[in-house]
């Protein structure tokens, strides 16, 4: 599939993955929902959920490193400046050495073009939080946050599914 294809399928994601209150309930929901995913399929990630003022839920499994937290706080970090998915971005931008262009002025030690960060959205708010997942390839961190706003919110994955990776 074309990354024009995967973008406009993420951002069909974005649009429908629309939470209609976030709290610590609903993080501990979708954050105990992915790690139970993690325990079951042996997903060496770590989960980090946050509004863009303090973190609400936090997981890291077997098999992650200490290097997965930093990925984690980068992406959040990119979901905060841009209020979209990192993997959109990665697709967006293009840029294999995971930086952004020298105009955008952005640290790499701060922000990283890599999937597995996507917004929590509220209806009526807006983008308020990030869902971080580091740990496995790019395109899988993302699925696994999409997977489990599908589950939480009861929509049908199968509509909003980005295809099987052909690397």
């Amino acid at each position: 599939m074309a990354a024009s294809e995967d973008i406009e399928t993420i951002r069909r994601q974005e649009a429908a993955l629309v939470l209609e209150r976030f709290d610590e309930a609903v993080a501990f929901e979708i954050g105990s929902a992915i790690r139970a995913r993690a325990l079951k399929e042996q997903l060496p990630i770590i989960v980090d959920i946050r509004t863009f003022d303090r973190p609400l839920f936090y997981a890291a499994m077997p098999g992650s490193n200490a290097s997965n937290p930093d990925w984690a706080r980068r992406k959040i970090n990119v979901v905060k400046r841009y209020l979209r998915s990192t993997y959109r971005m990665v697709l967006e931008q293009q840029r294999p050495d995971r930086t952004f262009k020298v105009g955008e002025g952005l640290d790499i030690a701060e922000y990283v073009l890599a999937g597995g960060g996507f917004p929590v959205t509220v209806k009526g708010a807006g983008v308020i939080g990030v869902i971080a997942v580091s740990g496995l390839p790019e395109r899988e961190d993302h699925n696994v946050v999409v997977d489990a706003l599908c589950a939480y919110l009861g929509v049908d994955r199968a509509k909003l599914a980005l295809p099987p990776s052909v690397d």
